[in-house]
């Protein structure tokens, strides 16, 4: 399908990028309506080597190029608009280029996610999506084999996790869990000793930790500020934490999980 350039902000055909700062109206459309944005060529490219579909593409001239070569389905429609279209549509500066509407893929079961991994990490309630996708840049790039996200966790595919993560969300496996009670049943019966990072006075070290690693480890991760829940941390089997210095008594959630997977990676 040839490139289709449009004028007007307000053309139908664009309604997939309108307001994509309105983070609870996105919240709304992207799971119950099955599309997710992906932003910048590369992230695209990577979406789709994953085996996501695009819905359609909206790209500035300078960036189409770019585009073409990615986007090779001719039955994409690509969408070709003005940088001041693009941020009047969005409601931002769209500064890569390109986004891409993608059709949301199904979520594979628990089961089929764990099955086969040693390390893999929880995400309990985390909020903040520059976190989420801060975690799954670590967790490809330090070798954890799955990510698992609570029920109320913030979505991995929304723009901004995709964008901070560089795509690795598209790379590193991942799906919701169901509630405490029934994830720990799985999570035990597939063998996974419950690690939560959490500070506590009877906490383990996490290199003492590290040196006696189970051959299966989930890492339990709690919001900012408020940590892990007390059901989180009464389904788990150990409590871990990072010796600190400086008076300082915790990392961003994002950090402390690149520090704990390099130091369970190393056993």
């Amino acid at each position: 399908m040839p490139a289709i350039v449009i004028s007007d902000p307000a053309d139908e055909r664009l309604a997939d990028y309108r307001d994509l700062t309105d983070v609870a109206l996105r919240r709304m459309l992207e799971p119950e309506g099955g599309l997710y944005i992906a932003e910048s060529a590369k992230v695209i490219a990577r979406a789709i080597a994953a085996g996501h579909r695009p819905r359609s593409v909206l790209a500035q001239e300078k960036w189409l190029a770019d585009i073409e070569r990615v986007v090779t389905d001719a039955s994409v429609p690509v969408y070709v608009v003005t940088p001041e279209i693009a941020e009047s549509l969005t409601g931002y500066a769209v500064h890569r280029g390109a986004l891409a509407s993608m059709h949301r893929p199904e979520l594979p079961p628990l089961v089929d996610i764990v099955a086969g991994a040693r390390l893999v990490v929880v995400l309990e309630d985390i909020v903040d999506h520059t976190n989420v996708g801060a975690i799954f840049r670590a967790a490809a790039g330090l070798g954890a084999d799955a990510v698992l996200v609570s029920p109320r966790c913030a979505d991995p595919l929304y723009r901004r996790s995709v964008r901070v993560s560089m795509g690795t969300v598209f790379q590193v496996p991942w799906t919701r869990l169901p509630e405490w009670d029934e994830a720990r049943t799985v999570l035990h019966g597939a063998g996974f000793e419950l690690a939560a990072l959490a500070l506590a006075e009877d906490a383990t070290p996490l290199d003492d930790f590290s040196t006696r690693r189970p051959e299966r480890v989930a890492l339990m991760l709690g919001a900012e500020g408020d940590g892990l829940s007390r059901r989180a941390l009464a389904a788990a089997d150990a409590v871990v934490t990072i010796p600190m210095a400086g008076d300082v008594d915790s990392l961003n959630v994002a950090a402390a999980s690149a520090v704990a997977l390099w130091e369970l990676r190393r056993r």
